[in-house]
């Protein structure tokens, strides 16, 4: 059975230019034991996803259950079964990394031994004996992102939700993160992530939706929607782009290892089927024409791409900015 199972869920908020719609019809299901990606620009609706999940916001409309409960009817066990790391963090700065653990394993109702062995654990688990009596407004970044990480983790969830993990983390600290998301996996909880980087997504996740807009654009694992794009992508840029362009497209459609090709800003974009034979023929052709070329470029397609053929523009773009208000909490912003 899914860990996870959404159908149709909407979510509408209110902004200074009306009412825009932050989830439209999302469905996915999470399967137990894997890392599953929500990747999307900001502002497509990811951790509005999430917090509905964890049952920080109630949809509009649609049905999900979180680790055998209902959404709706059972929140409080649903909330019991999740850990959940914010984008900021709820860390107390002026308390020390174990006294944040030790509260934390208290108000799920722990011994004080207990939460005490607890958070020894958890600071071993996640090496973080040598700052944990420090104060936390002297963490640096991933310091603080393992702090979040191990208050998610407290009370043994076998569901755990991470929203932008690495937002804003340097290198170093983005690869130890993910580091500590799969020695997650391998021991068995499942992960929901939230991200808009591309190797994120594409390195981590089992399987992942694409996100934009409120709508779910394609879902599957990595390779699956890299697929999709037909190829690899050669490109290529004519010596004499204005007098060779005809006869050296007319050439490359009869030749049988070419599946599309696109014209953009002056190149020419040739996707094929296996880009390093591919290659060597097309150049053949070409010389044999006559036709003289100034650079070429080999391509694997990526999530980018992939994301470009379902929305026409790149994952990269920023959507704008509006700010939100919950359609049914019009006086508190969110």
């Amino acid at each position: 059975m899914s860990i996870i199972e959404v159908q149709d869920l909407w979510k509408r908020f209110k902004s200074r230019q009306g009412t825009v719609e932050a989830l439209r019809g999302v469905s996915l299901t999470v399967e137990p034991g894997e890392i599953f990606g929500v990747l999307g620009p900001n502002g497509a609706g990811k951790t509005t996803t999430l917090r509905i999940l964890a049952t920080l916001l109630p949809p509009e409309q649609g049905q999900a259950r979180v680790a055998g409960y209902d959404l709706l009817r059972e929140p409080g066990k649903v909330r019991a079964s999740l850990g959940y790391v914010g984008q900021i963090g709820g860390a107390d700065s002026m308390a020390t990394g174990r006294e944040n653990l030790l509260l934390q394993a208290r108000l799920y109702g722990m011994s004080r031994q207990a939460a005490h062995t607890r958070t020894a654990a958890l600071l071993d688990q996640l090496e973080m004996v040598s700052f944990a009596d420090r104060f936390v407004r002297t963490y640096s970044g991933g310091q603080r992102r393992r702090l979040d990480l191990a208050l998610a983790l407290v009370h043994h969830p076998p569901l755990l939700f991470l929203d932008e993990p690495s937002l804003g983390l340097d290198p170093q600290s983005r690869a130890r993160l993910w580091e500590e998301v799969r020695a997650l996996r391998a021991s068995g909880t499942t992960l929901l992530l939230t991200t808009h980087y591309l190797e994120e997504a594409d390195t981590l996740c089992d399987r992942l939706t694409i996100i934009d807009e409120g709508h779910m654009v394609a879902e599957g694992t990595p390779n699956q929607l890299k697929q999709q794009i037909v190829g690899d992508v050669l490109t290529l840029r004519l010596a004499q782009p204005e007098t060779a362009r005809t006869e050296a497209l007319e050439r490359l459609h009869t030749c049988s290892w070419v599946r599309e090709i696109q014209e953009p800003q002056g190149s020419l974009q040739i996707y094929v089927s296996h880009g390093e034979e591919a290659l060597v023929q097309i150049l053949h052709v070409l010389e044999a024409a006559q036709i003289g070329v100034s650079s070429v470029a080999l391509a694997r397609p990526s999530l980018d791409d992939v994301f470009l053929r379902q929305t026409g523009r790149s994952l990269r773009d920023e959507p704008r900015r509006v700010d939100l208000l919950p359609v049914s909490q019009k006086g508190r912003k969110d």
